[in-house]
């Protein structure tokens, strides 16, 4: 290979967040010194929402602060040192929802892209404005243009908007399924089936593999695009030892009739020879007895270690993931 590698990633929340931190260190520790252009992510937006006549963008969000160094890294979400002025005051006249905290930092971000919505720019636009304020080292490319918020439909038939289930009930009301009204009809954004069929590797976070990959793989034409790179598409197992890392993606894979564990997981994004996605898949060291059952899939399976608990381990896995791929 001549040149930068040109890499994609597939990511969202705060596992995604976590792995592009980790390439981008990969990748400047092998001389790429202007990541932005060998580097591309691709975010979830499934869980995206209006609130307080704003609208929010969670993961998109998470990824440009992580990159851009100002993330909160205690809670896992939100700008670092920010307060909660504004949204004690919108508490105070009933407006937004009570348990979804909008930091005053994080609302300026919100209420920008607002108005330049309001004006006429596309979410794929909006982004590239946003990244102009710092140096991210990436190119982010959100999924889609078009709104496809995730619902959750309960067991009992009732709706909620993923953040009020996954924020306020913890996940801890049955889902039946997942979502996002409007998916059929969308495309993928501006630039996204452009660096996936140029990519030399596509990479797919470790990420929530039902809510926040899954949306990613719904929009229309991102599956095919995947299956027809010339480019290795090498996955990372969110799953640790038969456990999620983060969160509660054990409900999400519940829900769609998927057991909690690295090899079933990547049985759900299946293998390319298989008209699958996956080329390679990184298990951690704990599920290695999987490896065999992983292989059988017609998946190339690494063992590696998986954790992600700085910013060295990061690196490492970012590192990893690129050799997976051959780049």
């Amino acid at each position: 290979m001549t040149g930068s590698p040109r890499i994609v990633v597939l990511a969202g929340g705060v596992g995604g967040s976590r792995f592009v931190l980790g390439v981008r260190a990969a990748l400047r520790a092998r001389g790429i010194d202007d990541t932005a252009a060998a580097l591309t992510v691709v975010v979830n937006t499934g869980d995206d929402l209006w609130l307080s006549g704003v609208r929010l963008q969670p993961d998109v969000d998470s990824i440009t602060y992580a990159l851009a160094g100002v993330n909160d890294t205690e809670r896992g979400w939100g700008r670092q040192g920010d307060s909660e002025r504004v949204n004690h005051e919108l508490q105070e006249w009933g407006a937004g929802w009570p348990w979804f905290t909008l930091g005053d930092l994080d609302l300026g971000t919100h209420l920008a892209r607002t108005g330049w919505l309001r004006v006429g720019l596309t979410p794929a636009q909006v982004l590239e404005r946003m990244s102009h304020r710092w140096d991210l080292g990436a190119r982010l490319l959100p999924m889609t243009d078009a709104e496809v918020d995730t619902v959750v439909v309960l067991q009992d038939g009732s709706r909620l908007h993923f953040q009020e289930w996954w924020t306020r009930h913890r996940a801890t009301l049955a889902p039946a399924r997942f979502e996002n009204a409007g998916i059929e009809a969308a495309a993928p954004a501006p630039g996204v089936a452009e660096a996936i069929a140029e990519a030399d590797a596509v990479l797919i976070a470790p990420s929530n593999p039902v809510v926040s990959i899954g949306p990613i793989l719904a929009v229309p034409r991102m599956r095919e695009a995947l299956r027809a790179t010339d480019a290795s598409v090498v996955g990372v197992s969110p799953i640790i030892g038969g456990k999620v890392v983060r969160g509660m993606a054990d409900v999400c894979l519940t829900a769609i009739g998927v057991e909690t564990s690295a090899s079933a997981v990547a049985a759900l994004y299946g293998a390319r020879e298989r008209d699958g996605l996956l080329d390679s898949w990184l298990l951690a060291e704990e599920d290695e007895a999987a490896a065999d059952e992983v292989a059988g899939l017609g998946i190339r399976p690494l063992v590696r270690p998986l954790w992600m608990t700085d910013a060295a381990r990061s690196a490492a896995l970012g590192a990893a993931a690129l050799d997976a791929a051959g780049v």
